[in-house]
């Protein structure tokens, strides 16, 4: 074994597991098995083109070489990125931990009280900042959260406002650039009308639906909404407000001046810039609106024993049970972010909160008064952390950066400096001394910071916030460690078991590709900084573009969508763009097969596309013939086919070149969902296919770890005619020659974790990448061998393989009384996550083992299936008092002094030998999801309920 090769220490099976798992599945070799699976027809006819291989040790030397070339300057550029301090003991126990880097969406609540209490955590910090009644689980950035508040409140419009058409959306020219962007981006196809401009001179005519307003706005200057809110509201007019995380410790919470929505980023709340990302957005809004917020929200629930209980609420699986009816295709979230920056606030809690926002507010207090001492006119009359400068910026800009600091410069007479949490008082004296050295006078030190207070009265905080328990004990290291671990112990991630999740590809997340997270050089580089300063993040980021032009057979892509679904919609915006241009504007139909991820409809409607869904056959195919007829029928109109390849039943469909055809010769593009990529690296490619488009889920494929439910990042690789078409940015120009604007805020996404696709990509090589496809193949062909005589696999391939997944049927069990839910619960006691449950079929799982996991670990499984299978065999559906009915069993079961069950506590808690040596205990038994929908609580508990316990 070559102990350098970072292949084998990614794939899971050893060369001399390779035989006997060969034979189970009954091929003589690897090729054999890639000949049954694949159609001849798409595989690639030669490697693809990537440079050899790296080891570990190779790779950390080269990476740590590139972190050299990215310069960090003393940035002070704001515009809703801000240097923050992520507290050790946060950035040790959580961001480079695998027991919460590795968890999986908390969707199986039973083994996710940890991640679910720390979302409930960030929920209420976001609750009481803001002021308002509901907040979700976090968002992806926040511009999109921006443009998912203008969507709210198109949707929310009143009858009248709908039947007249109302459909103006002013937004204030205070609003951060990015964001305008995105808007932009995203009311083009609702067919809202942005009105961008002054809102102080705002009309408040009937022709508007809603009003977008920046607090603090985007140069710093602190205004009072109050009577503009009250105007909109007199006029029928609803309002949003982004607002700047930390500046609400210190102005009045938006919910107090009557907004709708509230949103902004928690960068913040100690999270590293990362040139961009990823940082967790947040979103709140009013009580009424529960059932259009979009993203994921954490409620109260109980267990089956009425114990306390948390679980994601119904909102979360709306938004994809809705398909073409859902108002977003958001059904992801930054969740390791969201931990982060809720963990922040526990740590720092509202007195410690108030001191730094307090010394942020001072630090820009103290630079205020001491350039104006230097003879310059500073022109915010009311601020929190941001000042604007009546000066020569491109004089300040020349001494500024041969200072080794950065501000930004709105206009040639202006310079706006943020302060921020890691600003010090001898980063002061460098701006003043800047500032003398373009006044041509003697510089002067700072002793001390000024108390002076520039926010006047009617906008100051009066109201307390985080007073529950949770942000007002964990105040020493010790305590705030213990406190983490105690959570990360509820939890069931990667560093315990296999995660054998359908379409969500839970394969290892390598320590060598996340540890140059952590690195100062990577962490530390805001979004805006000119190019010259990040040219170790523009080396890797256009090396990784290549590379995945590269594996998908395109010719350009783009990183900056921040999740699958946002990448869905920018592939759909670009094919959109690639119409108009050609005069085709009218083309808006889009075909999606029934099978298809509850997202690919809900992006087409975003894009402005109509859906119409095409029929599978029986085996679970894509008919052909009903899309040859429904291309034909619309091929005048005909915008694209959405597909999944291989499909969401886990097939390589054979007809899938006479598909993309059909699509093609009625004017469509065709749009590949790249969801199940991890099946093609290497072997074929959406190029080689023949299809136009492609998301990516680095998340998936390409090793970023799923953090509890994100980050996530979905670039898009297009073909040569859709690369003019790649977004842009306001700030930093990227994209193509006649860009769309924006998808997400920042020029290339979240950049920092495209760090860890880098390495895996890099590390793997071309040979690797390949090996990794294989036996993903084999390893899940290997399951449905050892577990076909007990389980009926719904879907296979014309040689009877599946692909990397398969959809296992447990509809027969019904006559025993057993759900696929009931097996899903009771894989938690034998010390597994259960595979996706009732997608895309009802009342199936769908299993997917990726190529990360052993030959041992796949046996593991297969045991645990297989005896699951036994205790299927032994239930009645007239006796329910069950070991799958009863799972999962948590510990204060088994040591109860009373066993009112008719099985033994053997058989609940260790049915497999294995479990003696290291069993997972959940914390709660199963929860009650019909309670938790009908009294849905999304903050914690305040201490007086504590108290009243």
């Amino acid at each position: 074994m070559n102990t350098f090769s970072f292949a084998s220490r990614h794939i899971g099976p050893r060369e001399n597991d390779l035989q006997e798992m060969l034979n189970t599945v009954g091929v003589d070799s690897m090729d054999q098995l890639i000949y049954e699976t694949l159609p001849d027809d798409i595989r690639l006819k030669k490697d693809l083109d990537l440079a050899p291989a790296m080891s570990e040790h190779e790779y950390l030397a080269h990476i740590t070489a590139l972190a050299a070339k990215n310069k960090v300057f003393r940035t002070y550029i704001g515009l809703g990125y801000h240097q923050s301090i992520t507290p050790a003991v946060i950035q040790r126990n959580i961001l480079e931990n695998p027991g919460w880097y590795t968890a999986y969406t908390p969707y199986q609540a039973e083994i996710a009280q940890g991640r679910l209490e720390a979302l409930l955590n960030f929920q209420t910090v976001i609750a009481d900042l803001t002021g308002m009644e509901l907040a979700n689980a976090s968002l992806l950035d926040e511009s999109t959260a921006a443009a998912e508040a203008m969507s709210l409140l198109f949707e929310i419009r009143d009858r009248d406002q709908k039947k007249k058409g109302v459909n103006k959306f002013f937004v204030s020219e205070e609003v951060l650039p990015q964001t305008i962007d995105v808007l932009k981006t995203r009311a083009i196809p609702l067919d809202i009308e942005l009105v961008i401009g002054d809102h102080e001179n705002f009309d408040f005519s009937a022709e508007f639906f809603g009003a977008f307003l920046q607090y603090p706005g985007k140069l710093g200057q602190v205004f009072d909404y109050a009577d503009f809110v009250a105007k909109a509201k007199e006029n029928n007019i609803k309002t949003a407000v982004a607002a700047d995380i930390l500046s609400l410790v210190k102005l009045r919470a938006p919910g107090e001046f009557g907004v709708d929505v509230v949103v902004g980023t928690s960068q913040r709340f100690g999270i590293p810039l990362g040139y961009g990302g990823p940082h967790a957005a947040f979103f709140a809004t009013r009580e009424e609106y529960k059932r259009n917020i979009p993203g994921r929200i954490i409620g109260v629930t109980k267990d089956t024993d009425g114990n306390f209980a948390l679980r994601m609420a119904l909102q979360t699986r709306e938004q994809h049970i809705k398909r073409d009816k859902a108002t977003s295709n958001i059904c992801t979230a930054q969740v390791l972010l969201a931990v982060m920056a809720g963990m922040y606030a526990v740590y720092h809690g509202p007195k410690g909160l108030k001191y730094i926002a307090n010394r942020v507010h001072s630090l820009a207090v103290t630079a205020a008064e001491n350039i104006e001492k230097l003879g310059f006119s500073q022109l915010n009359s009311s601020y929190f952390d941001t000042i604007l400068i009546k000066a020569n910026a491109a004089q300040i800009k020349d001494i500024a950066e041969r200072n080794e600091v950065n501000f930004y410069y709105p206009s040639t007479d202006a310079v706006a400096i943020s302060l921020n949490e890691a600003t010090n008082i001898d980063d002061l004296n460098t701006i003043i001394a800047i500032f003398a050295e373009a006044a041509e006078k003697e510089a002067f030190k700072i002793p001390q910071l000024s108390e002076a207070n520039h926010i006047p009265s009617s906008v100051e905080r009066k109201t307390e916030f985080l007073k529950n328990e949770v942000f007002n004990s964990y105040h020493s290291e010790t305590d705030m460690m213990r406190y983490i671990k105690k959570l990360e112990r509820k939890d069931l991630s990667l560093n315990h078991s296999m995660i054998s999740l359908g379409s969500c590809t839970m394969k290892l997340n390598a320590a060598s590709e996340m540890l140059p997270l952590s690195y100062p050089q990577w962490g530390n580089i805001h979004p805006f900084v000119p190019l010259d300063q990040a040219e170790g993040y523009q080396i890797v980021l256009k090396r990784l573009e290549k590379q995945l032009t590269e594996i998908t057979g395109f010719s350009g892509t783009s990183l900056q969508p921040n999740s699958g679904a946002q990448g869905e919609y920018a592939g759909l915006m670009v094919i959109r763009a690639y119409h108009e241009s050609r005069g085709d504007g009218h083309r808006n139909i889009c075909l999606i097969p029934s099978s298809a991820h509850g997202t690919n409809p809900a992006s087409a409607v975003m894009a402005g596309m109509k859906v119409v869904v095409t029929k599978s056959t029986e085996t679970g195919n894509i008919d052909v013939e009903d899309l040859r007829e429904k291309a034909i029928k619309h091929k005048d109109n005909l915008a694209a086919l959405m597909v999944t390849y291989p499909s969401t039943h886990g097939v390589f469909e054979s007809a899938i070149k006479e598909i993309i055809k059909i699509t093609h010769d009625n004017g469509g593009q065709v749009y590949m969902d790249g969801a199940n990529m991890n099946a093609q690296v290497g072997l074929t490619s959406p190029g080689v296919i023949g299809a136009d488009v492609c998301h990516l889920n680095l998340h998936k494929t390409f090793a970023i770890p799923h953090g509890g439910g994100g980050p996530g990042v979905g670039p898009i690789c297009v073909a040569e005619q859709l690369v003019p078409f790649l977004p842009g940015n306001p700030v930093i120009p990227t994209g193509g020659d006649s860009a769309i604007t924006a998808i997400s805020a920042a020029p290339w996404g979240s950049a920092l974790v495209c760090l860890i696709s880098y390495g895996y990509i890099t590390m793997l090589g071309s040979e690797g990448l390949k090996k990794a496809t294989q036996y993903a193949i084999l390893n899940a062909n290997y399951i449905k061998a050892r577990i076909d005589e007990h389980y009926k696999t719904l879907y296979s391939g014309e040689r009877g393989r599946a692909a990397h997944e398969m959809i296992v049927d447990c509809r027969p069990f019904k006559a025993k009384g057993i759900e696929v839910t009931d097996i899903a619960k009771r894989l938690i006691d034998y010390g597994f996550h259960a595979p996706t449950v009732s997608f895309p079929v009802a009342g199936t799982l769908m299993i997917e083992p990726t190529e990360s996991e052993s030959k041992a670990e796949l046996d593991r499984f297969c045991d645990a299936m297989i005896s699951i299978r036994k205790e299927i065999n032994e239930a009645s559906a007239e006796e329910p008092n069950n070991v799958l009915k009863n799972s999962p069993h948590t510990l204060a079961m088994l040591t109860a002094d009373e066993w009112n069950f008719p099985y033994t506590r053997q058989k609940a808690a260790f049915p497999l030998e294995y479990l003696s040596d290291n069993k997972f205990w959940p914390s709660i038994r199963r929860v009650d999801e019909a309670f938790g929908d009908r009294n849905l609580m999304c903050t914690c508990p305040a201490v007086e309920e504590y108290m009243e316990e």
